[in-house]
C-alpha cells in the first residue's frame, strides 16, 4: 500500500481508502460481511474509510462502527452531512443548526467522539458559506471534528469558500471529494487545478465509473451488477453516451490486456497517477469485490499506458455529462436563468 499526505495535513492516509456506500441496505451487505471488509481492508494497509449519513440514512455509519469498535485511533474516519434524511424539511442543508444536529446523529452511531474529516456532502446554494464555514470551525474547535472538507463542489464555489474563509479567518476546506474515472475526466479541467492551487487534498470517488470499469460490462455479456438494478438507464446501450462508454471500455481492455493489468487495477492506477490525487475510494460489497480492487494498491501506470489512455478518452473529457453531480444549479432549473 502506497501513503500520501492528505492536502497540508500531515495526515498520510493510503491511496487506496474503503468507502462504505455500499454496507447495509444498500448494497445488501449484512454486519457481518461489512467487518469482514473493514478487516482485510486494513490488514491491507487501508487506513481511511470513509460514509455519510446519508447512506441508508445512518445504517452505513452504524455498520462502519461496529466494524471498527476498539481499534478508533488506527484510521482516519471520514463522515458527510447535508443530503436529505427523512422528509423533515430542516433535516438537510449546511445550516448551523442542521450540521449541528446531523454530526452529533453521525458521532453516535459511529460510537466515536470525533470524526477526522467532516464533508458537506454537497453544496447548498441555500446556505452562506459564513454560515456553513463558521459552523464548521465551531465544531473543529469544540473537538468533534479534526478536518472539514467538501463533496462534488463546483470548482467556482471551492474558490468562493476558500475566499470566504480567509476574509473571514475562519477555518477553511481542506479536502475536496469529486467523481473521476477515465470515462469522466471533466474535473481535470477546472476541479484539480483548483484543488492543486488551495493545497487541499483530494479523494476521489466512482473510479471505477458505476461498474463500468470493473470488467462487468463487456459487450456480449450481460451485465449483472447491483448498480445496473438500481440505475438501469446509465447501462442502457441505445443511449448513445454509453454506447461511447461501451466502445471506451473494449479499447481500454486492450490496453490493459497489453500492459499485463486487469482493468481494475488501469482504472484505479489511472486516478492516482495525477498529482492532483490523494487516493481513490473503493466502495466493494463483497470481500472478493475488495480483493480485486486491493491488487490495484502498488499499480503504477507507465508513460506510454498514460496516453493511450489519453487516445481513448481525451483529457478534460466526460463521456456521460449528464451524470456529472457538480454542475451549476442555473444549467438544470430553468428558473434560476431566468428573469
Amino acid at each position: 500500500m502506497q501513503y500520501r499526505t492528505l492536502g497540508r495535513t500531515g495526515v498520510q492516509v493510503s491511496t487506496l481508502a474503503l468507502g462504505a456506500m455500499n454496507f447495509g441496505a444498500i448494497g445488501r451487505t449484512t454486519q457481518d460481511e461489512a467487518t469482514a471488509i473493514v478487516d482485510a481492508a486494513l490488514e491491507a494497509g487501508v487506513n481511511l474509510i470513509d460514509t455519510a449519513d446519508f447512506y441508508g440514512e445512518g445504517e452505513s455509519e452504524e455498520m462502519v462502527g461496529k466494524a471498527i469498535a476498539g481499534r478508533r485511533d488506527d484510521l482516519v474516519l471520514a463522515t458527510k452531512a447535508t443530503m436529505p434524511i427523512g422528509e423533515e424539511r430542516n433535516h438537510r442543508g449546511s445550516s448551523r443548526r442542521w450540521l449541528y444536529k446531523a454530526l452529533d446523529d453521525s458521532l453516535r452511531r459511529l460510537g466515536v467522539d470525533h470524526v477526522d474529516l467532516f464533508q458537506i456532502h454537497r453544496w447548498d446554494p441555500t446556505t452562506t458559506d459564513e454560515e456553513t464555514l463558521s459552523a464548521l470551525t465551531d465544531l473543529q474547535r469544540a473537538g468533534k471534528i479534526r478536518y472539514f472538507g467538501s463533496s462534488t463542489f463546483p470548482a467556482y464555489r471551492i474558490v468562493q469558500a476558500q475566499w470566504t474563509a480567509r476574509e473571514l479567518r475562519l477555518g477553511r476546506y481542506v479536502t475536496e471529494q469529486p467523481s473521476y474515472s477515465i470515462l469522466q475526466r471533466g474535473i481535470e479541467s477546472h476541479v484539480l487545478p483548483v484543488t492543486q492551487e488551495y493545497g487541499l487534498g483530494v479523494l476521489v470517488w466512482s473510479p471505477l465509473a458505476s461498474g463500468w470499469l470493473s470488467g462487468a460490462v463487456r459487450k456480449g455479456q450481460e451485465v449483472t451488477t447491483s448498480r445496473s438494478k438500481v440505475l438501469p438507464e446509465r447501462f442502457d446501450l441505445s443511449i448513445p453516451s454509453n454506447q461511447a462508454r461501451s466502445e471506451a471500455v473494449e479499447r481500454l481492455a486492450e490496453v490493459a490486456d497489453q500492459a499485463g493489468l486487469t482493468l481494475i487495477q488501469l482504472a484505479l492506477g489511472f486516478v492516482n497517477a495525477h498529482p492532483a490525487v490523494t487516493a481513490a475510494l473503493i466502495g466493494p460489497r463483497t470481500l472478493e469485490h475488495l480483493h480485486s480492487q486491493l491488487d490495484a494498491a502498488d499499480t503504477v501506470l507507465s508513460a506510454d499506458v498514460l496516453d493511450a489512455i489519453d487516445e481513448i478518452v481525451a483529457p478534460g473529457t466526460d463521456l456521460a455529462p449528464q451524470e456529472k453531480f457538480d454542475t451549476p444549479p442555473a444549467l438544470l432549473d430553468a428558473s434560476l436563468r431566468r428573469r
